[in-house]
């Protein structure tokens, strides 16, 4: 029998989440500098609200911005009013939101497992690769989970009270309101989906009936719905452009789910890929997933006979993680689509992983086995990515001194509608300036899962855990230092700061490109920009209003402004930009392959 040990308290679990919490995330709010597209375009579209003054109509570069939901834009708004606007003030929303997540997901597994169990699936969730990645950049996907995470938390009140109160129904109408807020209209369809699923698969449909739905739907639209009129109102058809509710309903959700959106400037992830993804996201974590998965009752006789909390649990998390997978499995996808499902299989791999933690008889245990098996495919994976990284680093060559690492890149712009494009452009020659955090990779990899592999063949499955978690608090920390490199590469920040040095009233910016190309030159310099580009992308429907401020310009029309008495800034990722063929031209900066070009030569 496996020795008892004392079971740490609550607080214990929580102190331990928020210090985990602490080392990943924190750092990550103050650098590196904020990306082109979306990073830099949605914290400029919330400093524009506290420019503007206007809560419900959002701009960007000065034009209509009404693509998206508007929650993540005002908490960014609220942290730039209350500490300034900065990168780390931009960030703070969503890294707080990440700790949100932490102790919702703690607090949903402990009711639905243990606290144990709900200790360990935050310790998945905060560790894994996915959750990291993609709160490094401003997009609300992360916050989708919360919402979902919270809905569920109510909802099992609901599942345990035969005259459901109305503090877990409304709990649940405002948690499922503010997630429309946050994501559109898919905020209110995947909480839908699961819940009637579950229900069904449990033939307890009539549940519904005893839901409050009346008071729900009323707590529902208190909070849902004000935006969306105003917006409606404040935004009706004009000139070339449709009124709010035909571009915000139909062209963003249902056009775009069907790959019919205008403009169509985005692209979509092969199905298997997308598939396969998730997996990575939740590395190293992933190596649970099959007895994980396990654990859901698989029989039809089983959703009614074995109803006991943690079946019920594991059924609800398994249909939160496949509607989502299913559901954009028949859309156009981007790779972080997937990451509301996170915490649902974060939870299904914490309960098992609490599970083979108590196990007792060893000789018996069907967990321990199991965890033993996935330790040992681990450290394959570990040895994989270490002779991964030795063989990155051998075949690498060492820069140059002075080198600039986009000088070492090759350029594949078909690829850079997903949102991890510029991965394809790595070479072995620009992998040579990575080579610390390939090494930290490849000895992180190596030594963590051959450590936790030990530890699981000692029957110690918490230490092993344990191990996994300082890993890839290494490995986090080596993608972090990655991104700190990539970063000229990914924004213009420093372009930006030279141009901002330069500029006098009355100087013209002008991005050879589309408008998110170089959206930092916009936050950064706080200056409106021009645009030497078609009409396209996010300022698209907002460039039809009649009151959309001139900035997109004809190749004709920047040639006039060129040659104007007015110094003009190009923004552009070529050096001899052909509009500019046979007129004097004077190089400004230069950073990360991109290049800012005067007329005048100061």
């Amino acid at each position: 029998m496996l020795a008892q040990t004392p079971q740490p308290r609550p607080r214990t679990y929580l102190l331990a989440l928020v210090l985990l919490w602490l080392v990943i995330y924190v750092p990550g709010l103050f650098a590196p500098a904020l990306f082109d597209d979306a990073d830099s375009v949605h914290a400029e579209a919330a400093r524009e609200i506290l420019v503007r003054h206007d809560w419900v109509t959002l701009h960007a570069d000065g034009i209509r911005y009404l693509e998206k939901a508007p929650l993540l834009y005002w908490t960014i708004a609220a942290s730039f009013r209350g500490f300034g606007v900065h990168e780390w003030s931009a960030r703070l929303p969503l890294v707080l939101g990440m700790l949100a997540t932490m102790l919702a997901v703690f607090a949903l597994g402990r009711r639905a497992y243990g606290e144990k169990a709900g200790f360990y699936s935050s310790l998945v969730l905060a560790t894994s690769l996915g959750a990291y990645i993609f709160t490094r950049i401003l997009i609300p996907d992360l916050l989708l989970g919360l919402w979902l995470t919270l809905s569920f938390y109510f909802f099992f009140h609901i599942l345990e009270q035969e005259s459901p109160s109305r503090a877990a129904c409304w709990g649940l109408a405002a948690a499922t309101a503010l997630n429309v807020l946050t994501k559109g209209l898919i905020g209110l369809v995947f909480p839908a989906a699961i819940i009637f699923l579950y229900l069904l698969l449990t033939h307890d449909l009539r549940r519904l009936l005893r839901m409050r739905l009346l008071s729900s739907l009323v707590v529902f639209l208190l909070i849902a719905a004000p935006w969306h009129i105003l917006a409606g109102i404040r935004n009706p058809a004009a000139g070339e452009a449709r009124g709010f509710f035909w571009f915000y309903f139909v062209n963003e959700h249902f056009l775009r789910y069907l790959n019919k959106r205008v403009p169509r400037d985005y692209d979509t992830v092969p199905l298997l890929v997308f598939w396969g993804l998730v997996l990575v996201w939740l590395l190293p974590w992933c190596a649970f997933v099959p007895q994980s998965l396990a654990q859901v009752p698989h029989r039809l006789r089983d959703f009614v006979s074995r109803l006991d909390r943690p079946h019920k649990a594991s059924l609800l998390f398994a249909i939160w993680a496949l509607v989502i997978l299913v559901f954009f499995s028949f859309s156009t996808r981007q790779e972080y689509y997937t990451i509301p499902a996170i915490p649902a299989l974060a939870l299904l791999i914490g309960a098992w992983l609490a599970r083979e933690s108590d196990a007792s008889d060893v000789s018996a245990s069907s967990a321990l086995r199991a965890g033993r098996i996935s330790a040992l495919g681990l450290l394959i994976l570990g040895i994989v990515v270490f002779i991964a990284a030795t063989s990155l680093l051998l075949f690498s060559r060492r820069p140059a001194a002075g080198a600039e690492l986009a000088d070492l890149l090759k350029k594949n712009p078909e690829q850079y509608a997903l949102s991890l494009g510029h991965v394809f452009d790595l070479t072995p020659e620009a992998l040579g300036m990575f080579r610390p955090e390939l090494l930290l990779v490849g000895i992180a990899f190596l030594l963590g899962t051959g450590l936790a592999w030990w530890m699981r063949h000692r029957r110690q499955p918490a230490k092993s855990n344990a191990v996994l978690a300082l890993m890839m608090v290494a490995v986090l920390f080596a993608v972090w230092l990655a991104l700190r490199k990539f970063a000229p590469i990914l924004g213009s920040k420093d372009l930006a700061i030279a141009v901002e040095k330069a500029y006098r009233p009355g100087d013209i910016i002008v991005i050879n490109g589309e408008y998110e190309s170089a959206s930092t030159l916009n936050f950064y310099t706080r200056i409106p920009v021009h645009i030497l580009h078609e009409r396209s992308a996010n300022l698209w429907y907002g460039s039809c209003f009649p009151d959309a401020p001139h900035v997109f310009e004809t190749d004709g029309s920047f040639l006039q402004l060129w040659n104007s008495p007015a110094r003009v800034f190009l923004w552009t990722d070529v050096r001899e930009a052909p509009q500019l063929a046979g007129n004097p031209t004077f190089e400004l900066a230069h950073s990360g392959g991109k290049y800012i070009l005067s007329n005048r030569p100061d």
